[in-house]
């Protein structure tokens, strides 16, 4: 367990925070959907809106949400092309927890009359 679970933050980080599979012998989906992601285009510097789903099977490590819930938020400032930012959240996500298996997609919402779905996977 990460000695900074439970301190107080309140602004957005890159910092993840992990705890131990309370299960690690049985295979189970973990799903987390946020659907207040946010980052800027980076053509436009408009916002481009997204609900990220994620879908993993855990081996020895979870992710814990609220620091989830904050490195969503530190994209919120931040150029990136839709491609580019589900892949980063991926990586990320892959490095940090090693899992069995993981899905990623980001649901963008409508821009220029146009939807965007984003479907990042990885299994070991």
């Amino acid at each position: 367990m990460s000695e900074k679970l439970g301190a107080v933050i309140n602004k957005p980080t890159r910092y993840l925070e992990t705890f131990e599979n309370p299960n690690p012998e049985r295979d189970y989906h973990i799903r987390i959907d946020s659907p207040e992601f946010t980052c800027l285009c980076p053509k436009t510097g408009q916002p481009d809106f997204a609900e990220i789903k994620l879908d993993y099977i855990p081996d020895n490590l979870c992710v814990e949400l609220k620091s989830l819930k904050l490195y969503y938020w530190s994209f919120r400032d931040e150029g990136h092309f839709h491609e580019k930012v589900t892949n980063m959240i991926a990586n990320d996500l892959i490095k940090l927890l090693d899992p069995r298996q993981i899905k990623v997609t980001a649901v963008f919402n409508v821009r220029g009359g146009v939807y965007t779905t984003i479907e990042v996977e990885h299994s070991k």
